[in-house]
């Protein structure tokens, strides 16, 4: 169905597992009917262009770092830092892949949010005024950004981020 989706020594009673097949079709709203195979599979786009932008436009030394959550997810972070409390109380929605893969797993959210990227898969550490122009490039290229939170202090040696979603609060770190 989906060779590139699996690999071809795994038996084929494994290959597919769950309520929903491949085939079946999932309504997104706002865009209509689309097999789940196709929302599982479609392909990420690429933040190099906007980045590239970003960088030409005199931000870089105002960026203090920048995460690609895919791979690590929301706690990807947690790599990265010391001595910080980052708080993302201000997620965009959950897109209907990453409830589909919930509801049919029974994953609790707060794994969620440390496995995937819950739909938002970038991130620049910056300030307020860096951050809206950011923003402004990023919709000029049709991406969907903005502010999803903050960053405060915490003691050396300390870490954590707190995820406050529609799924409800999670905290991860030290």
């Amino acid at each position: 169905l989906y060779p590139e989706s699996f690999d071809p020594g795994m038996p084929k009673d494994l290959v597919y597992s769950g309520k929903v097949g491949l085939t079946d079709e999932i309504t997104i709203e706002g865009f209509g009917p689309v097999t789940a195979g196709k929302l599982l599979l479609s392909p990420t786009r690429t933040y190099a262009p906007i980045a590239q932008k970003i960088f030409a436009s005199g931000l870089r030394d105002r960026i203090h770092g920048m995460v690609h959550c895919s791979g690590g997810a929301q706690t990807k972070v947690l790599h990265f830092v010391d001595g910080v409390h980052v708080v993302k109380d201000k997620l965009l929605p959950t897109p209907p892949v990453f409830r589909l893969i919930q509801e049919n797993s029974g994953t609790p959210w707060e794994e969620m949010y440390k496995v995937f990227n819950m739909g938002h898969r970038l991130e620049f550490y910056t300030d307020q005024e860096s951050a809206e122009k950011i923003i402004e490039i990023s919709k000029s290229f049709g991406v969907e950004a903005q502010v999803i939170g903050r960053v405060e202090p915490m003691p050396a040696g300390q870490k954590r981020v707190t995820i406050k979603s529609e799924h409800g609060q999670f905290q991860y770190g030290n």
